[in-house]
């Protein structure tokens, strides 16, 4: 099969396109044939080797992908062959790696796709998809009539977000730093849209929420906007941050003021438990036709290494993917 093959760790130059052997069956995996791959911050970080997970070398890449079952293992019995299929892995090493032909996943792992979703959007769930969900729900507790901020909105994970908060009954809040991207925020379903919140615009925010500021912040670059999202908080509000590039200097006291949570998220803490409870609740969103993942780009597998820079550069808003013929 035709595979991408990291033989070192390093830049986007040293994902080759090569080609490999189909990773053997077993009783509890599926094997699927993938059409398209979702690409994740995380996968760029795991290429470097100095990401929280180092996996052994020689690799193939992406955790996320949507194809066809080609063959199940004689303990699965949630999925069948022929059947259209989201892989949602959590961590590298429990499937072979979704930047190839053809995958050997862990079962936990690969779920039905409804038909109205694309193998583009299908590749586009995943880890976007669980984690605005977990952040929404597990860890900011969202509930109908609150007011979500979603600092940074134009992303994979910021769309499926305000899709999301929208579809839970709260009044959502999108940032954005370009035309199309606010754009695209408000298309998917942002009551307002604005720019990245500071000191310019904090009134505007303000002005969007009666003046006492947003219930729950969804945060992805906490090290830029942390100090900014407690000033604007609600009291009592919720700042989850699930994204974050550097250190930052907070001043405690309006946290006491506010009495607001800075709560930390990471997809991979889930138990085994919360996953199937995250995946039933993406799940029943997909049923109801209220999530669409957004594509920002597509790029073919011999290029993966430019999906790659894409997603490190923020060049395209929605979710980057690589196509496998």
């Amino acid at each position: 099969m035709k595979a991408i093959n990291i033989q070192q760790f390093g830049t986007s130059e040293q994902l080759k396109l090569a080609e490999r052997s189909i990773p053997n069956m077993q009783a509890h995996a599926v094997k699927v044939r993938v059409y398209a791959a979702g690409v994740n911050p995380s996968d760029v970080y795991t290429s470097t080797g100095t990401y929280a997970v180092v996996p052994e070398l020689p690799y193939t890449p992406g955790l996320d992908g949507a194809g066809i079952v080609e063959e199940v293992g004689e303990a699965v019995t949630h999925v069948n062959v022929g059947d259209r299929v989201f892989i949602a892995a959590s961590t590298q090493g429990l499937c072979s790696g979704t930047f190839a032909q053809y995958i050997v996943c862990d079962a936990a792992f690969v779920h039905p796709l409804p038909a109205h979703i694309t193998f583009e959007q299908g590749a586009a769930l995943g880890i976007p998809a669980l984690t605005a969900y977990r952040a929404l729900f597990d860890r900011a507790e969202l509930q109908q009539g609150q007011s979500v901020l979603i600092h940074g909105a134009s992303g994979a994970v910021g769309l499926q977000a305000v899709q999301m908060a929208k579809a839970a009954g709260a009044f959502v809040i999108g940032t954005a730093s370009r035309t199309q991207g606010k754009e695209l925020v408000k298309a998917t379903g942002a009551d307002v849209v604005l720019d990245h919140i500071s000191a310019e615009n904090v009134e505007a925010l303000r002005d969007a929420t009666n003046g006492k500021g947003p219930d729950i912040i969804i945060e992805f670059l906490a090290n830029v906007n942390l100090q900014t999202d407690v000033e604007v908080v609600a009291k009592r509000g919720v700042i989850v941050v699930i994204g974050n590039r550097g250190d930052i200097t907070v001043n405690p006291r309006v946290m006491m003021q506010k009495e607001c949570d800075v709560r930390g998220m990471i997809l991979w803490n889930a138990t085994a438990d919360e996953y199937a409870a995250l995946i039933k609740g993406v799940t029943t969103l997909l049923e109801e036709k209220v999530l669409q993942p957004v594509i920002g780009q597509a790029f073919p597998l011999e290029q993966a290494g430019a999906a790659f820079d894409a997603v490190m550069a923020g060049t395209y808003n929605g979710k980057i993917i690589v196509t496998i013929d």
